[in-house]
């Protein structure tokens, strides 16, 4: 293999510098990937600006990032899915609490991955494409199928492409938040485990929503969209509500405590000011912001026979809904194009020393699409 680099986050507040990397060889159940493409969340630039009061387990220096795609260089010994040379997208669990290992983040050259959170990607697919996947499904995959979040029938992909076909079951899954990296995908897993789908974006989404698999779709800015949202799923039953972005907790509180069926809502996002704060003032006021909505909502829920539960993505690899996704659901479902990998890529520079720009460009806001990084 080459030598390998990385852009580290080299202490708290830091802005990522491009280094040497040491090369690690993989364990019986791990592979290593040569990356080609990694995409940016919002996850990785709130460490970075938040410091220690986010994910304080992590010490400096660190290499970041969940989302790459690329070409495996080796295998563990216990590894038979893969074969030096496939092709794949990879969830890098690196920045997870009981992992915890700069080994395993994404914005390197060569990373370490865990064998069930690696999935084979089709030739035509490009690694810009392929990148933007890994962490948006595995968060749509623990709130959609984990037994302590709505628990769903798994996902076939038999009820993707089929739009005239009836869902198999009569159940309404909300997806607030429906244009972001993980609405895009809850939307795919719902249908495709058979549930049918209400989203919320801006108007301009809706087409692509409805694409995706959304089966109605409310603007989340009118006045009215929780009134029309209650009286257009009437009598039918909810299976459960996925919250993403700022109000969205509080609206699906409001939404399930007047429908019929399930009343969880996974949470997928905390609150974060509209500004990003450029002072250590500013970071604390956004924490206390960030804590005041937390207290809200739990008593909003306690009052409303709703439940909220936050969502960890990263952790399906401990269970067998990472197996389900990335074994046996998403490799056949992208070879047989019946999975979009969505949002749309937007390609922002290439070489590891285009991923703090590209960071910054997340911060300033995207819709319906994810910045990425070729290397």
């Amino acid at each position: 293999m080459d030598i390998n680099s990385a852009a580290w986050l080299t202490r708290k507040n830091a802005f990522l510098e491009v280094n040497d990397a040491p090369l690690v060889a993989p364990t019986a159940h791990q592979i290593v990937i040569k990356n080609g493409a990694v995409a940016i969340n919002p996850v990785e630039w709130c460490k970075q600006l938040m410091g220690n009061l986010m994910f304080s387990w992590i010490k400096y220096p660190f290499i970041l990032g969940n989302d790459c795609a690329g070409e495996i260089v080796q295998i563990g010994d216990a590894v038979s899915r893969f074969k030096i040379g496939d092709r794949v997208l990879a969830h890098a669990l690196g920045m997870d609490p009981t992992v915890n290992n700069s080994a395993e983040g994404a914005f390197q050259r060569f990373t370490i991955i865990r064998d069930n959170m690696a999935s084979l990607i089709p030739e035509r697919m490009s690694y810009e494409e392929a990148c933007v996947l890994p962490l948006a499904v595995s968060t749509a995959a623990c709130a959609l199928f984990q037994q302590d979040y709505l628990a769903l029938e798994k996902p076939n992909i038999d009820n993707l492409g089929t739009l005239t076909a009836p869902p198999k079951y009569q159940e309404f899954v909300l997806v607030w938040g429906g244009s972001t990296s993980v609405g895009c995908n809850a939307i795919q897993l719902a249908t495709a485990a058979g549930y049918k789908v209400i989203a919320t974006s801006s108007p301009k989404n809706f087409k692509y929503l409805h694409d995706l698999g959304a089966n109605k779709t409310f603007d989340y800015a009118s006045e009215t969209v929780i009134h029309d949202i209650i009286e257009s799923i009437g009598t039918k039953r909810v299976a459960g509500a996925i919250a993403i972005g700022n109000g969205s907790t509080e609206a699906c509180i409001q939404i399930l405590s007047k429908t019929n069926g399930s009343k969880f809502i996974a949470q997928i996002s905390f609150p974060f000011p509209g500004k990003i704060p450029q002072t250590k003032l500013g970071v604390l006021r956004a924490m206390a912001a960030i804590l005041w909505s937390n207290i809200t909502i739990f008593f909003k829920s306690k009052l409303t026979g709703t439940k909220t539960k936050f969502v960890f993505g990263s952790s399906l690899a401990n269970n067998e809904v990472g197996a389900m996704i990335y074994h046996d659901f998403l490799p056949r479902a992208l070879e047989e194009e019946k999975y979009v990998p969505a949002p749309k890529a937007v390609v922002s520079g290439q070489g590891l020393a285009q991923i703090q720009p590209a960071m910054m460009r997340h911060m300033e806001g995207v819709s319906a699409s994810k910045i990425v990084v070729s290397l």
